[in-house]
């Protein structure tokens, strides 16, 4: 879907999901929106972060926690992709990368079930919020270091997770790299969802002049953490054109529309004006 290409909407379904502690229930889940997705019409679909396993007790989760190769969950999606000849973005899964330590990987799954690319989360969520939660992701995982971009029926995606919308220079980089849409799946806090998710998935879009597209997870999970939901799709303007609310999990559609991302373009040429900012220096 490059600037100038074809003109025609694309089918997007995402899934917003309350992942537990079980990989075989979650994979089921993923397995069953890969089928609905494609029988409805869908070019690809897009889960939530951590779309395997969510469960706050590590040494219970390390159990489940394997090399990429090994993963069931992982090799289950992909089948289900060959099957219904489905383009997947897993939004992320714990993998087991160094010794104890995980990545939290996004994968881009092709209709063949090949994996097309992979994206581990650069930006750790260390933070102690006023509501009394403490989360230290680098205790478990390390950062990613590579920005990732993958061409598929969207056009050109651009791979981000969760806490990584935090930080601009990321789709600054997007955006320079021409992403068509930017995926954000996430499992963010109730407390930051509701101050920030909207704000930030807006942003993000206008910034790049990109569709986002933000699976999310949702509800009281089995480890007991809540997590805010409203999986989005974002235009380019900034304009909310899917928003799954904060209630239950479920199967969404929206359009991508090529046309949307060259009329903003065209009428805010943000991108091509970009200029380097000059260094300060102290006077």
């Amino acid at each position: 879907m490059r600037e100038g290409g074809a003109a025609e909407a694309v089918r997007v379904a995402l899934l917003q999901m309350t992942s537990g502690i079980d990989p075989a229930a979650n994979a089921a889940t993923m397995v069953d929106a890969v089928a609905r997705a494609g029988s409805e019409g869908a070019a690809m679909l897009f889960t939530p972060e951590m779309s395997g396993l969510i469960d706050r007790e590590r040494k219970r989760g390390a159990a489940h926690v394997v090399p990429e190769e090994q993963s069931p969950v992982l090799g289950a999606v992909r089948d289900a992709a060959a099957r219904a000849g489905l383009w997947v973005h897993i939004g992320s899964l714990a993998v087991k990368v160094d010794g104890d330590l995980w990545a939290n990987r996004a994968f881009v799954i092709d209709p063949a079930g090949a994996i097309a690319a992979r994206y581990d989360k650069i930006h750790m969520f260390d933070v102690d919020l006023a509501t009394g939660e403490s989360w230290r992701e680098s205790a478990a995982y390390r950062p990613g270091e590579q920005v990732v971009t993958v061409d598929c029926p969207v056009g050109r995606l651009g791979l981000a997770i969760c806490y990584d919308i935090r930080f601009p220079a990321l789709f600054e980089e997007l955006g320079r790299q021409r992403c068509d849409a930017i995926a954000i799946p996430a499992a963010f806090t109730v407390p930051t969802g509701r101050a920030h998710w909207h704000l930030m998935q807006r942003a993000r879009a206008v910034e790049a002049s990109a569709y986002v597209v933000s699976a999310a997870q949702v509800g009281r999970h089995a480890d007991g953490r809540e997590t805010y939901g409203h999986s989005l799709v974002i235009d380019p303007w900034g304009e909310v054109v899917l928003d799954m609310g904060g209630e239950r999990a479920g199967l969404g559609f929206a359009e991508i529309e090529p046309g949307r991302i060259r009329e903003v373009r065209g009428q805010l040429p943000s991108l091509a004006n970009k200029r380097e900012i000059p260094k300060s220096r102290a006077s």
